[in-house]
């Protein structure tokens, strides 16, 4: 999984054939909407700064114990512990995913990939774990909490588990937001055309693309739409 050190919206051009309907997904916010999707983007000026929804932090359980069968039931034996401890645990949540973001429940944790940890013997695999913003949570205090979480899940065998990776955020249904940025975005435009006089419009193009998003603080997302808009002479 990429470090996710940017919080990861959409005009009249058509959106890309590759991309995926995201309507109503929590999102992983990696740098820019289009980042993930290999192709560039400029941020416009106006769009909408809001908390992200999670803090979200990878982790990493990883075993050595020589006899393969009983490596990998430790390690899914750990997943599993941390299931459990999550029940118990108010404001953690365990999740998959890279870009959109799945719970991690006791009916799919074993179909969790596993792959070989750098050595001979050795397996691990990866999960979320994330925790909700609110009003006044910084990052230091949710990391704290993940931090916490982890280190409290019982150890199994010789399956060990730790952070992977650097906090980052996730959002929930980022669409959800359009009304409010297309309404900042409007605001914006006629507030540039009434300062060259009451003989000038505005042309705005892309307004109806999905929308996008980036990091904006250790705890803020900056969801907009890539517009592009013209100040241009009324018709007479």
């Amino acid at each position: 999984m990429k470090k996710l050190l940017a919080l990861s919206l959409l005009l009249l051009v058509p959106a890309p054939s590759n991309a995926q309907d995201l309507t109503g997904q929590e999102i992983i916010v990696t740098g820019t909407r289009r980042e993930a999707e290999d192709y560039d983007a400029s941020i416009p000026a106006v769009g909408l700064r809001r908390l992200a929804d999670y803090a979200v932090l990878e982790v990493k359980v990883a075993g050595d114990t020589r006899d393969e069968k009983k490596r990998r039931d430790e390690i899914f034996q750990m997943v599993q512990g941390a299931l459990d401890l999550a029940r118990r645990r108010p404001g953690i949540e365990l999740a998959t995913g890279e870009m959109v973001v799945e719970p991690l429940t006791l009916a799919n944790f074993r179909n969790l990939p596993l792959a070989n940890d750098g050595r001979p013997d050795t397996d691990k695999t990866s999960f979320l774990v994330k925790t909700k913003l609110s009003a006044g949570t910084d990052a230091k205090a949710a990391l704290e909490r993940i931090s916490a979480f982890v280190k409290d899940v019982p150890t199994v065998g010789r399956a060990e588990m730790k952070a992977s990776g650097d906090l980052t955020l996730s959002v929930v249904a980022p669409d959800q937001y359009r009304g409010q940025i297309v309404d900042l975005v409007a605001a914006d435009a006629r507030s540039t055309a009434a300062r060259l006089g009451p003989d000038y419009a505005v042309e705005a193009k892309g307004l109806d693309r999905p929308v996008e998003w980036s990091r904006a603080s250790l705890t803020e997302v900056f969801l907009y739409v890539p517009y592009s808009y013209s100040v241009v002479p009324k018709a007479r």
